[in-house]
């Protein structure tokens, strides 16, 4: 993994067609609650995620779903364990080495967060408008997944102008842009109704026949997960079953 900064450099692209693996071992990650209590949100957890893989987690509020992906993602730091993206350990990387990592993943989340006064096109380059250095022109980039969403001839519009779920396929092309080789989702299809729901998750299937990637996503909806190829479920911060 390239240790430039993200202000320097693009991130590393997907290529040869496969997305990253990932190893959970013994990772455990807590949180102070105050008055000296503390919430392990992941207790000694291990997974196994084989590159191009897609893999639902799910489980109630509170179990530890997200805490995983913002784990995997470089988010939150593990307490202990060892947490490998193909050979870099997260637990172990300096900050630089994280910063890199974490511009190189793709992320949607449950709200899209897309900037109110940019435009769908301006939207999808947020993540590489910092960058000096890259090996692809950005607003071609864009558009290219713009289209691959199904949004081409929205480029120009503005969030306020757009449904929730095309709102969402916009997030998606921005998760993108940098070609990621993960995928961390986490309910993506939570502030939609379960038909544009089901439309997005298919979105992403077909997404990753396109760009390869390995996908991670959380969800409490059975039906989301049942399309998925892995069903992991988690409670009380552990694997519980599968």
């Amino acid at each position: 993994m390239s240790q430039a900064t993200p202000e320097t450099a693009a991130p590393e692209q997907a290529v040869g067609g496969v997305g990253a693996q990932v190893r959970l071992r013994d990772v455990v990650k807590t949180f102070a609650l105050g008055s000296g209590a503390r919430l392990t949100a992941a207790d000694r957890v291990d997974l196994d995620l084989e590159p191009g893989s897609l893999t639902a987690l799910t489980g109630p509020s509170g179990s530890g779903k997200s805490t995983l992906l913002h784990l995997i993602g470089a988010i939150e730091t593990a307490d202990s364990g060892s947490l490998l993206v193909d050979d870099l350990d997260l637990t172990t990387a300096n900050r630089r080495t994280l910063a890199a990592y974490r511009s190189g993943v793709g992320f949607v989340f449950q709200r899209f967060h897309l900037l109110p006064a940019l435009t769908a096109l301006h939207n999808v380059m947020v993540p590489v408008l910092p960058l000096r250095h890259l090996d692809f022109d950005r607003v071609e980039r864009a558009r290219e997944l713009l289209d691959a969403v199904g949004l081409a001839g929205r480029e120009d519009a503005l969030p306020s102008r757009l449904s929730g779920g095309q709102q969402q396929r916009v997030a998606i092309a921005r998760a993108l842009i940098n070609r990621p080789r993960l995928l961390l989702a986490d309910e993506p299809t939570g502030n939609l109704d379960s038909h544009t729901g089901q439309s997005v998750l298919e979105l992403i299937l077909g997404l990753r026949d396109r760009y390869p990637m390995t996908i991670v996503l959380s969800t409490h909806d059975t039906g989301i997960a049942a399309v998925c190829e892995r069903v992991v479920h988690i409670l009380d911060g552990r694997v519980n079953a599968e």
